[in-house]
């Protein structure tokens, strides 16, 4: 058992957990996450897990008891005598309050990173990050994977010609640089304003897209709102032929789907960070798989490989 590789799925995404074992050919370790009748959560780990290493999966997208899930496997691996354990969150929520813009607001990333160490990780895995700094919260080793090599690999093959990539805001403009760069594409930004969250007003259009094919690249999708805006800018005002959205993160909250739906969007590729199956809502949107990348990455972190191999 010394050093032996060991996946725990959550609930919150088994998919994403077989898959994972499947690409590394193990099974997964037996774990009871069952309810008191009061719905507080209890775990059993039914294995002898002492001295392996662990990799525990589970996204924390709401709602909470995804994160007090993986906070209570985390302590039970812990209690278990593991060689280490290593948190594999696809999706990492709370990331976009990374910072105190307002008075009297918490940093919810910072006790994030608190209570995810404080449980037992040794090391946490994750992909796409809101706020790249967020790595700084931690006083363990965090490996910050990009879906950039999987959300590429979907449009390597579409014409460069009349191909634009749009930043839907400035905080996008670093990641919708680096894919026009990748797929030889020109660049535009949308210069927005928010005036609170999930709502979003566009001020200013950078660039030219006019009888181009668009695609808009961004982390997260929540309520779709901005999203559809920037579409319908590009479309209508703008002149594109068409915009194809990309994103890592599909949250898709309250009316997001209706909204894409609605929307002249003409597809959203989408990785499967967040379990979706919501395609009837929405028959636009594509599920790519991040599993071989998540593998790959606990592969090399087993072996003490390097990590950087599969960044961008």
């Amino acid at each position: 058992m010394a050093n032996e590789l060991v996946i725990i799925g959550g609930t919150a995404h088994p998919e994403m957990s077989v898959r994972i074992a499947e690409h590394l050919g193990a099974d997964l370790c037996d774990v009871a996450i069952d309810r008191f009748s009061d719905g507080e959560i209890q775990i059993k780990i039914k294995e002898n897990i002492r001295g392996t290493d662990v990799f525990i999966v589970q996204p924390t997208m709401p709602p909470a008891e995804n994160t007090m899930e993986l906070l209570l496997l985390l302590d039970a691996v812990s209690r278990a005598s593991c060689r280490r354990v290593t948190a594999v969150i696809p999706y990492f929520g709370y990331a976009r309050q990374d910072r105190k813009d307002q008075p009297r607001v918490p940093i919810g990333a910072k006790l994030m990173a608190k209570l995810i160490t404080t449980a037992g990780a040794q090391r946490v895995l994750t992909i796409d990050l809101h706020a790249p700094q967020i790595q700084g919260f931690f006083d363990i080793p965090l490996d910050h994977l990009y879906s950039a090599p999987v959300l590429l690999k979907h449009f390597q093959d579409w014409p460069r010609e009349n191909l634009a990539v749009v930043a839907p805001d400035v905080g996008s403009i670093k990641m919708a640089r680096a894919f026009a760069k990748r797929l030889q594409a020109s660049l535009a930004i949308i210069d927005k304003r928010r005036p609170c969250p999930n709502e979003a007003e566009v001020m200013n259009f950078i660039g030219d897209v006019r009888d181009r094919d668009v695609i808009i690249f961004d982390d997260m999708i929540d309520t779709a709102g901005t999203l559809s805006d920037a579409v319908r800018e590009c479309v209508e005002e703008q002149g594109a032929r068409s915009v194809t959205a990309c994103c890592t993160h599909p949250i898709f909250s309250g009316r997001a789907l209706e909204r894409l739906e609605a929307s002249p969007v003409k597809e959203v590729v989408v990785s499967n960070t967040i379990p979706f199956d919501r395609f009837r809502e929405c028959p636009k949107v594509r599920v790519l798989d991040m599993s071989g990348l998540l593998a790959d990455a606990i592969e090399r972190i087993h072996l003490e490989k390097t990590v950087s191999a599969l960044f961008l």
